[in-house]
């Protein structure tokens, strides 16, 4: 027996406070992560639901212990006016934009050394420039769902962004394979790939065993890849961690540049097989990407724009091969 009770009157003009609420939970699943995005506490949201079931007279939220699911009615609903609600959304936006400065809440994701190393700084100088916007930055090496988890914007390291998302391209990356003076003085410079399996490698933490591929392409000829399992003292599912470990002499690692950047710039860190293409271990390109919408706020433009400028050079310590050639410090007793 049903207990959502008779409709009353509809009256638009009261419903968009609880329409809004209903399509938050929809991406959200979660009456909690729909109270936060939306600045409320949970029982508030709770009851601007109940308030548009009992307009409606339908059930428009399942709710059990453990999740939240919207009813067929309650996904219906939120279909049929999911446009009306993006174009209010975008034109309050666009209104508010117009007069005084930019203004709003921001929130972004970033991997961890990327923002930790390169966006830090940045986004300290765009807080300055525009003092209304207020920005919340979640630093997560993990793929985040933008739209369940209510991101505006995430700066991703991939090679293929997702159709799903509006991408615009930072700058070209590149996986570096290096190590410190300190640890070549002990072992010999690896000359191939192969070589890779006698040395003590610092891999990234993924499933099953460490497998590094390499290609290379010398003059139009047929592209050379070679696939070897390394072994070493350390695995990390941090750029950073495992770059505090080659500098300490631990091993060689591959890192993405924007980790090694200034480790290489300053030689406290030799790259190695410059002429061979580490593969699959990190995206071609940094990627600024917010969920697919017909309007963008004034705010995810102007940050958009600002990581365009900043990060445009990419970041490239040095020509590529540049002074990694050198024959590595010799052991003590060598000449």
């Amino acid at each position: 027996m049903s207990t959502t009770p008779p409709p009353t009157e509809a009256r638009p003009d009261q419903l968009w406070g609880q329409l809004h609420a209903l399509s938050v939970i929809a991406q959200l699943g979660s009456f909690t992560k729909a109270a936060q995005r939306l600045g409320l506490s949970k029982a508030a949201v709770s009851q601007r639901i109940a308030d548009l079931e009992r307009q409606l007279g339908q059930s428009l939220v399942a709710r059990t212990t453990r999740s939240v699911r919207l009813s067929e009615a309650g996904q219906r609903l939120v279909a049929e006016t999911a446009a009306p609600l993006a174009q209010i959304t975008a034109a309050l936006g666009a209104s508010r934009d117009a007069v005084g400065q930019p203004r709003g809440r921001l929130r972004l994701s970033a991997p961890v050394a990327l923002g930790r190393q390169h966006l830090a700084p940045l986004l300290n100088r765009f807080c300055q420039a525009y003092p209304e916007i207020q920005i919340e930055l979640d630093l997560s090496d993990r793929l985040v769902s933008l739209a369940q988890e209510g991101f505006d914007l995430a700066v991703r390291h991939c090679s293929a962004p997702p159709d799903s998302h509006v991408a615009v391209k930072l700058c070209d990356s590149r996986a570096l394979l290096l190590a410190s003076p300190a640890y070549l003085r002990q072992h010999p410079a690896p000359q191939s790939p192969e070589d890779l399996a006698e040395h003590a490698c610092l891999a990234y933490l993924r499933p099953g065993p460490a497998q590094w591929l390499f290609e290379r392409q010398d003059d139009g000829a047929e592209v050379e890849r070679v696939k070897v399992q390394v072994q070493g003292p350390l695995r990390a599912g941090n750029s950073e961690i495992l770059r505090e470990a080659a500098l300490s002499g631990l091993g060689l690692a591959l890192l993405p540049d924007f980790s090694a950047a200034e480790a290489l710039a300053r030689g406290e860190l030799v790259e190695l097989l410059p002429d061979w293409r580490p593969v699959g271990f990190f995206g071609d390109a940094i990627y600024a990407l917010r969920p697919w919408s017909s309007a963008t706020s004034r705010p995810v433009q102007l940050l958009v724009a600002a990581l365009r400028e900043a990060l445009a050079g990419g970041f490239a310590a040095a020509p590529k091969g540049g002074g990694q050639k050198k024959r590595p410090p010799s052991k003590p007793g060598e000449r």
